[in-house]
């Protein structure tokens, strides 16, 4: 049975990652709790709307009302990257060669590691934004599509357009496709080689939270009273195919996925607090949290597999422990 080491802290956890293996808790009061032999505190933003860790985990990317953009190191150290004035830094994303992406208002901004800032404007505000897996490229969620930006060029943007408030953005792991959240409970995606749409519709309420599969080979959601995984194996992605649906309860929504770094295996989160495991190929479940105070908010692998961190809307946080 899987064992949990819990977190208790005061407000709502916007995000949780490990960085160097520790695992930590970013709060929307603007502090980055960590337990790293104890519990420690390190201050980022004064109010914290937003945070992204690297994929590399090495750092904790956060953006806040103050309009700063700061980044958490495993050691507790808060450095300041960026500052957009007076403006609320809406969200951020880390991305490849140390570049950082944070948007505020209708300008986005990407700033790269020897601090020179690049800015695109939009007609509308910008609602998400995402780097690329591959190459030097953003893709930012607005109402009406998204629009993919090339910083380290000054090529043309790509505008992909579709009726409706984007407010999400996420490419596949393998830079095929771009998928966004909208506001109506629903996603839509692009095949990105030849503009081909691909809608999936059919939620209960908004998705928040979306995970790729290692090898991108599905797309794992949150919105519905199980978690919505999309296959994207064939070259048109989900469309023509039925989602799974994993984790089904009747009396609880999902709130939070985490896919498993290399098996087809997600993590799910409900509005409840409870946490479990699926698989894909039989949809087996394993309880790894029972229900706890508030609605799980995020969630995040280890590199080694075998611990899982979670936070929730009312700081009951902690850290499974699936090898115990």
């Amino acid at each position: 049975m899987p064992t949990v080491a819990p977190l208790d802290l005061d407000g709502h956890c916007v995000a949780v990652a490990f960085l160097n293996d520790i695992p930590h808790f970013a709060m929307a009061d603007g502090a980055v709790h960590s337990l790293d032999h104890g519990h420690k505190t390190c201050q980022a933003n004064d109010g914290l709307l937003y945070a992204f860790h690297d994929a590399a985990g090495e750092r904790l990317v956060t953006g806040g009302e103050d309009g700063k953009v700061f980044a958490v190191t495993a050691d507790g150290q808060a450095t300041e990257l960026a500052s957009a004035g007076r403006k609320w830094i809406s969200n951020v994303a880390a991305g490849p060669q140390g570049a950082v992406a944070y948007s505020a208002g209708k300008n986005a901004y990407v700033r790269f590691a020897d601090g020179k800032v690049k800015e695109f404007s939009h007609p509308r505000s910008v609602e998400g934004i995402a780097f690329a897996p591959k190459g030097m490229r953003i893709g930012v969620a607005r109402y009406n599509g998204a629009t993919l930006h090339f910083p380290a060029t000054d090529g043309k943007p790509v505008e992909l357009e579709w009726a409706g408030a984007h407010t999400g953005i996420t490419f596949s792991p393998d830079g095929n496709f771009l998928v966004t959240s909208m506001q109506e409970n629903a996603l839509h995606g692009w095949k990105l080689a030849d503009g081909k749409h691909m809608r999936m519709s059919g939620y209960p309420a908004k998705v928040k939270s979306l995970s790729w599969s290692a090898k991108g080979r599905w797309l794992a959601s949150s919105g519905a009273p199980a978690a919505i995984v999309w296959p994207f194996t064939g070259k048109d992605g989900p469309m023509g195919k039925a989602p799974l649906e994993l984790g089904t309860r009747g009396n609880a929504m999902v709130t939070s996925v985490a896919c498993h770094p290399s098996e087809d295996v997600t993590a799910i989160g409900y509005d409840d607090g409870m946490v479990i495991a699926a698989r894909f190929a039989d949809a087996k479940e394993v309880l790894l949290r029972r229900p706890g105070k508030s609605a799980i908010t995020s969630m995040a692998w280890d590199k080694g597999e075998r611990r899982i961190v979670f936070g929730s809307a009312s700081g009951d946080c902690g850290v499974i422990d699936i090898s115990a």
